[in-house]
């Protein structure tokens, strides 16, 4: 499975914006999807999962309420849709998949394919 991360840029604080991640293969329904990211200097980091039918949905806490991730799966697309931004949302963000159970659904390494990547920098 490849994927296709995109929608990064630069925002001010308060602003938004929708990041999705497009997969190759029309397997994306088989997958919980996650969305990780990592600042410079600091390790890559949990920020939002859904599981395979979307019916649930995990947040880091310092984006609950901010952040929204959701998915069309005939469309193979997950999105993260973030909402009042701050200046420590920037990093890089990464779009992940995997077959995770629900006690490593925020552990990088419980995902096989990874997204390359898409830069969201916030400015004060």
């Amino acid at each position: 499975v490849q994927l296709q991360a995109s929608g990064g840029g630069l925002v001010q604080a308060g602003g938004s914006l929708r990041l999705s991640c497009a997969a190759s293969a029309r397997t994306l329904s088989s997958y919980t999807m996650a969305w990780f990211r990592q600042a410079p200097g600091k390790e890559r980091e949990f920020v939002a999962a859904i599981r395979r039918s979307g019916g649930y949905t995990y947040y880091t806490d310092s984006v609950k309420s901010r952040f929204i991730v959701s998915r069309d799966n005939p469309k193979n697309t997950v999105y993260l849709q973030m909402n009042n931004l701050k200046p420590e949302d920037t990093a890089v963000y990464y779009c992940a998949a995997g077959n995770t159970i629900l006690s490593s659904i925020q552990t990088s390494t419980a995902y096989a394919y990874w997204g390359q990547g898409t830069q969201v920098t916030v400015s004060s």
